[in-house]
């Protein structure tokens, strides 16, 4: 036994992207006395400019965007009760299909072991008990969030260690719940197309499938208060328009697949550190 806090890393992708999946088990695990390290891994500056200029539009300065975004970042961390940030600071790739996607410099455009070993020192240095990312979609299919998963993975070979490991992932029926409650917000939000329907179906895992489910509820109201640190993308962040009580009903568990373990706790578990105190 040592005297090292319990610790846990979430690598993420850009600012904002801490609260959306994983604000919940951030400020939970704060709030337990556990050290709660973020790593993000791009700058942001493809998000929207002040008055939602887009990127591309007249008027947006990536260089100017990302500075805010790193204001936004630290206001998050603070209502979440995050110890330490960690910024690599690659550029934003942006959307899959967007040329800022071929862009040097880019994360996307970083080799996986240069950015891998970056992080691999922020790994021997913080020693996680447990990591969280992204799957190897992304989630989504974002090629930033694409890349966060395969440097988190590479930097866990090349270390070695051998934390706990999650993705980040949402149970289907959730994901109906939310399809239902954006139809709700935005009446005139139109079907999506079958093929459109058919990728959103596959988002998320099964309910089954699912390893660990948190409850998150009692510190929803700072989950949705981080999303709202990020002030300058509200036009992109749905859950803000809920208001918090519909917000905590439907944000308040976070899921995970677990994909690495020494430990062997049982499955499905309630909690990232089960096995480890």
């Amino acid at each position: 036994m040592t005297d090292r806090p319990l610790t846990l890393m979430a690598v993420h992708a850009h600012p904002d992207d801490e609260a959306t999946g994983t604000g919940g088990v951030l400020a939970r695990y704060a709030a337990e006395g556990i050290r709660t390290v973020l790593v993000t891994c791009t700058d942001g500056g493809c998000g929207d400019g002040p008055g939602g200029v887009k990127p591309g539009e007249p008027g947006h300065d990536p260089a100017a965007v990302a500075s805010m975004r790193r204001r936004e970042l630290e206001a998050s961390c603070d209502v979440l009760g995050i110890s330490d940030l960690e910024t690599l600071d690659y550029a934003d790739s942006g959307m899959i299909g967007w040329p800022s996607n071929e862009a040097p410099g880019s994360f996307w455009q970083t080799p996986v072991e240069k950015g891998a070993a970056r992080l691999a020192e922020l790994m021997r240095h913080y020693r996680p008990d447990v990591v969280v990312t992204y799957d190897e979609n992304g989630f989504y299919g974002h090629p930033d969030h694409i890349q966060a998963h395969r440097i988190t993975m590479a930097a866990l070979e090349m270390t070695g260690l051998t934390p706990k490991v999650y993705w980040t992932t949402m149970p289907r029926s959730t994901m109906q719940r939310f399809g239902e409650t954006m139809r709700e917000f935005h009446e005139d939000m139109p079907e999506p197309d079958p093929a459109e329907a058919a990728a959103l179906a596959e988002i998320g895992l099964p309910d089954d499938e699912i390893t660990t489910w948190v409850d998150t509820t009692a510190f929803s109201g700072q989950k949705f208060d981080a999303l709202a640190a990020h002030a300058s993308q509200g036009e992109n962040i749905f859950f803000l328009k809920m208001g918090k009580e519909r917000f905590g009903e439907l944000m308040g568990m976070e899921t995970f697949l677990r994909v690495q373990d020494t430990t062997g706790a049982a499955v499905p578990e309630k909690d990232l550190f089960a096995g480890l105190r």
